[in-house]
């Protein structure tokens, strides 16, 4: 199902690797309207796709838009959404982190449809997963083009998807660590990388194909009874990563829910 007029309110990275993966081929939407803030990356998309209109400020962008994406910082997004007037019934995507439902609807001030989505950059190239919150068919088939959608049922499964995600940084940070250890180790830092992000990538999709196993059952298959995965796995438990993970999982999540 493909909407008519989408728009974003904000034009920032997300808005950036949204607009590329709607209009990949088979485009998704007819009309993208951007805001003309951060004028660089709006000028570009325009350049480089027909679909693609500036508007003249965040209200044109929701008045020409039948949904509309609130991508704005969330330091900001009190100020800047109570500026706008929505329609009744309109679809409003918030990708507002850490921001409460509630908190948004207030400052929307209208009897909008809202949904909450959490997009990562991956969604640029038709890769990213996306957990949206209520479930909204219309929303999820959007978020399917771009990769796939996991629509939550409840607001406890969206918080806890979204404390996932911050593992970004800490999956990046691992490699980092894994390449530095090799290079002071003597190997040249160019062939490390060259081999650790292939490795990475390849894990990533032994767990993820059609009919992957449990992530327990994999990393049992992978640490062979004394053998080297198992050493390290044992090391990092005993010497509290795993628990230092989880505890830091439990913050996030407490930072989420306001608590």
């Amino acid at each position: 199902m493909n909407v008519k007029s989408i728009g974003f309110v904000g034009t920032g990275v997300i808005t950036e690797a949204m607009v590329r993966g709607l209009l990949a081929e088979p485009v998704y939407a007819a009309e993208i309207h951007v805001s003309p803030r951060s004028a660089h990356i709006a000028e570009t998309l325009k350049g480089e796709f027909a679909a693609v209109r500036i508007a003249k400020d965040n209200q044109d962008v929701v008045d020409r838009s039948d949904m509309v994406f609130l991508a704005i910082r969330p330091q900001v997004a009190e100020e800047v959404v109570r500026e706008l007037s929505f329609r009744a019934a309109q679809t409003v995507v918030s990708v507002v982190a850490a921001t409460e439902r509630q908190a948004l609807l207030d400052w929307i001030g209208a009897d909008v449809h809202l949904v909450q989505a959490i997009p990562l950059p991956f969604v640029a190239t038709r890769q990213g997963v996306t957990a949206i919150y209520p479930p909204d068919d219309t929303v999820a088939a959007l978020f399917d083009t771009l990769g796939t959608a996991v629509q939550c049922l409840s607001r406890k499964e969206y918080d806890l998807l979204a404390a996932a995600s911050a593992m970004m940084s800490t999956y990046f940070g691992i490699m980092e660590t894994v390449g530095v250890w090799l290079e002071k180790s003597g190997l040249e830092r160019a062939k490390a990388n060259a081999y650790i992000a292939p490795l990475f990538a390849s894990l990533a999709q032994k767990a993820s194909g059609p009919g992957a196993e449990p992530f327990s059952t994999l990393s049992r298959e992978f640490a062979t009874k004394g053998g080297l995965n198992e050493q390290v796995l044992s090391d990092f438990d005993k010497k509290g990563g795993i628990a230092a993970l989880s505890e830091a999982l439990d913050g996030v999540l407490a930072r989420i829910e306001g608590r």
